[in-house]
């Protein structure tokens, strides 16, 4: 059975030692992560990945081939749906009865007028 082509993509970027570099990957090689572009770039002997963090700043485009944009635009709003209920769930750490405490006011003091 043939593997399923998942496109790839281009990344263009700004490199200190190396000006401005445009680069070609799978799709499934490169990802955005915490404002920086992730890339794939080999596997070192022990079969571990090294991956090139790229910041967001330093980026001019990705472009990618995908299959169907529609099914790009799903998935990256599953993930947004996924990591807002996570958040949520953190926040609310599992309280799930409305027993919010009322704000108490707590008095600082005023300066004296004996001076």
């Amino acid at each position: 059975m043939a593997e399923p082509d998942f496109g790839s993509a281009v990344i263009v970027y700004e490199d200190p030692a190396d000006g401005t570099v445009e680069r070609t990957v799978d799709n499934e090689s490169i990802a955005y992560f915490q404002d920086h572009w992730i890339i794939k770039l080999d596997e070192d002997e022990a079969g571990n990945d090294i991956v090139r963090r790229i910041p967001l700043q330093r980026v001019h485009y990705v472009e990618r081939s995908v299959e169907q944009f529609e099914e790009e635009v799903d998935t990256l709003r599953n993930r947004v749906e996924s990591f807002a209920q996570d958040v949520q769930s953190a926040l609310l750490s599992g309280n799930d009865d409305d027993t919010r405490e009322e704000p108490r006011h707590v008095d600082v003091g005023s300066e004296s007028d004996d001076r």
